[in-house]
């Protein structure tokens, strides 16, 4: 279940410089325009002090120089990457930091009350709006932190890219946790609801296969910066799941939420537990 859009995150506006005074006063003018938007003083401030002779004159000729060669350094400066002044860089605006979020939780299939929960999240959760989507979120998350008796096996990581390459990153992501199942018998995308049976050759092939594991697997993409803890501990899974479910719904730009087993003749052994998800680390 899941859903979202990377397209929405890019801003409507188009980026302008915002206008700066001249530290000089007049001697500005239109000149500033040339140095873009950390404003300039322009080359007529250079003018009455180039005609003094000697002494104090020409001394103070040259650290007026190195003064304005310094600003005009750090405009450009400013310009190229953002400045220290707050003012963001043409790049930040139009393609922003967005993190990729993944937690994964292997449960005991004695969690058995978890199974019927996400089903009815799934068919009840507005999966088309930003703030079903975030909903849906917290929703999952509180599932999960009401069920820290199950926790058997977990993991978490969080990469940081740009907005660009951000859609490729999750979509990439999702097809690899997506390919591990045989079918998708319960689906909520994009307020787009399916639930499919079993064919009989799947459900004869596993019922003699009794589930041991639940695992949910969290994929997020947010707006921003966001860090993840080490799993380590029961402690780092419920920190990891806080921050998760935390993302509002203006930070939320897509997720994924993909739980196995969902159907009654479906099976999840120790076995496939190693084999499809070989970054779990015992809790």
């Amino acid at each position: 279940m899941g859903g979202g859009s990377f397209r929405r995150s890019v801003p409507s506006r188009s980026y302008r410089a915002p206008a700066r005074r001249s530290p000089g006063g007049g001697y500005g003018g239109g000149y500033s325009r040339g140095y873009g938007r950390g404003g300039g003083l322009g080359f007529p401030f250079l003018i009455p002090f180039f005609g003094i002779g000697g002494g104090f004159g020409s001394l103070f000729s040259v650290l007026i120089v190195i003064a304005i060669a310094n600003f005009l350094i750090n405009s450009f400066r400013n310009i190229g990457g953002g400045g220290s002044d707050g003012y963001s860089s043409p790049q930040s605006v139009t393609n922003p930091p967005v993190t990729i979020s993944q937690v994964q939780v292997g449960l005991l299939a004695e969690a058995r009350g978890l199974q019927p929960e996400l089903d009815r999240i799934a068919q009840s959760a507005n999966t088309g709006s930003s703030a079903g989507l975030a909903k849906l979120l917290q929703e999952t998350t509180l599932a999960l932190l009401r069920n820290p008796e199950y926790w058997a096996y977990a993991t978490a990581e969080s990469d940081q890219t740009r907005l660009a390459t951000a859609e490729a990153a999750f979509n990439n992501l999702a097809l690899t946790e997506r390919s591990k199942f045989q079918a998708e018998t319960l689906s909520n995308v994009r307020s787009e609801l399916q639930q499919k049976e079993q064919t009989d050759a799947l459900v004869k092939s596993e019922s003699n296969a009794p589930s041991e594991y639940i695992v949910v697997t969290l994929l997020v993409a947010s707006q921003g910066k966001l860090t993840l803890p080490q799993l380590k501990s029961e402690a780092d899974l419920r920190q990891a799941l806080n921050k998760l479910g935390a993302v509002s719904s203006e930070e939320l730009i897509a997720l994924e939420a993909l739980w196995t087993p969902q159907a009654s003749g479906d099976t999840l052994t120790s076995d496939d537990l190693v084999s499809a998800y070989p970054d779990l680390k015992l809790l």
